[in-house]
C-alpha cells in the first residue's frame, strides 16, 4: 500500500497539528506515515511540546499537541526531524521528542516507495 510522507516547512503549530492528523488517518487505513520537519518546523517537536492552538482543541474535546504527537507516534507514524534546522534554531538531539529521528531531506525522500504520497504543509 503507498505511503504517505508529509514535510512540515514552517514552525507552525496549526500545519503540524493537520498534518499529525493527516498522517494518523493514513495510518489507521493502514498505510505507511512519515512526517518530516523541515528547516525551523524543528523547534515544533523541542519539548516540552505546546502551541497556540493546544487549549481550544483540549475545550473541544481534541487532543492537544502532544497527546496528538504521542498517539500517532503510537500508530507508528514515524516523525524525522531536520539536522539542519535543528543547527539552525540552536537545538539539540537532546531536547526532542522521545522516540524522534534526527536526518536530512535527501534521507527522507531516498526512502519515499515510487508510489508514495508526498504532501507539504
Amino acid at each position: 500500500m503507498p505511503g504517505l510522507n508529509i514535510i512540515v516547512a514552517s514552525a507552525d503549530g496549526q500545519r503540524f497539528y493537520a498534518a499529525l492528523e493527516a498522517a494518523a488517518a493514513a495510518a489507521a487505513l493502514g498505510r505507511p506515515a512519515r512526517i518530516f520537519l523541515q528547516g525551523e518546523a524543528a523547534a515544533l517537536l523541542r519539548t516540552p511540546v505546546a502551541f497556540d492552538g493546544d487549549i481550544g482543541r483540549r475545550a473541544a474535546g481534541q487532543p492537544d499537541l502532544v497527546s496528538l504527537i504521542a498517539e500517532a507516534m503510537a500508530m507508528d507514524v514515524r516523525l524525522i526531524v531536520c539536522q539542519s534546522g535543528m543547527a539552525l534554531i540552536g537545538m539539540t538531539a537532546s531536547e526532542l521528542v522521545p522516540q524522534v529521528r534526527t536526518g536530512g531531506l535527501v534521507s527522507f525522500l531516498s526512502e519515499a516507495g515510487p508510489t508514495d504520497q508526498l504532501l507539504t504543509y
